[in-house]
């Protein structure tokens, strides 16, 4: 049994997040264009005929720039709360429109997607934890901290897309204004390398094999910076950048804790 996980991409440029199993698959955000969107899948072996629905974490354009077409061309179902597709201005065919309340699973084939509340400026924010049995992938983005939700979901994690947004010297030091500074700083704002490491280290399964350090800035971050932040302290798990510019490898994701069971 296994889930399978990309970053199509991930950044102020564009965010979409593939998760799925053997028989269907689910995108978190849509933030590239619909074509780009499908070429980067099928260069890493996806086909966007197993996609089965896109869930929505809040309405800020690198989040939602390519839904509209990616619903209409493939009738595409758009999971999105009322208070996020209000201030959305996406055009979707209402019969493709569902909405979603935190805490409560809803079912995609096989897979079971749950939304839950988090901190962030915007209407009505969302992440999500993706489940097919006993494996959970995560997608921990736009978060201005760790709040109990994001905690209690991220223990959960087999695999988890966790937000390292910016290092905090390089934006205190760097040329964006102060108000963007506080903003982005902020408890409605974006995760630092430095706050999501901790979590990283308070808080992270034994069972949790990969986790994708997402949504880096370019003004504000470098991979190698936060790459080499985290490796010395991720023992067995693997560390895998999420790129603001191509996709990532697409990886199985298995629970090993049940595998090693069945070899005795």
């Amino acid at each position: 049994m296994s889930l399978f996980t990309a970053s199509i991409n991930s950044g102020s440029n564009g965010n979409c997040y593939y998760i799925g199993n053997k028989d269907e698959a689910i995108l978190v955000d849509a933030g590239i264009s619909c074509k780009e969107t499908v070429l980067r899948m099928e260069r890493i072996g996806l086909q966007i005929d197993k996609v089965k629905a896109i869930f929505i974490s809040h309405e800020h354009i690198d989040h939602i720039s390519g839904v509209n077409m990616l619903s209409k061309k493939y009738n595409l179902p758009v999971y999105i709360t009322a208070q996020t597709l209000n201030g959305s201005g996406l055009k979707l065919r209402s019969d493709l429109v569902f909405s979603f309340a935190a805490g409560q699973a809803v079912q995609i084939g096989g897979l079971s997607v749950t939304g839950f509340t988090k901190k962030h400026d915007a209407a009505d924010p969302h992440s999500f934890i993706i489940s097919h049995h006993d494996l959970h992938v995560g997608v921990f983005t736009d978060i201005g901290f760790a709040c109990k939700e994001v905690i209690q979901y991220f223990r959960k994690c087999h695999a988890a897309f966790l937000e390292t947004n910016y290092d905090e010297d390089m934006l205190m030091n760097g040329h964006y204004p102060e108000v963007l500074k506080k903003r982005i700083s902020g408890r409605k704002g974006h995760l630092s390398n430095a706050q999501a490491l901790k979590l990283m280290l308070s808080e992270k399964p034994d069972h949790m094999t990969h986790l994708f350090l997402s949504h880096l800035s370019r003004e504000n971050n470098r991979p190698e910076l936060v790459y080499n932040l985290f490796a010395p302290y991720a023992g067995k798990t693997k560390i895998i950048i999420a790129h603001r510019d191509k996709e990532t490898e697409l990886y199985s994701i298995v629970n090993l804790v049940r595998r090693q069971l069945s070899l005795f």
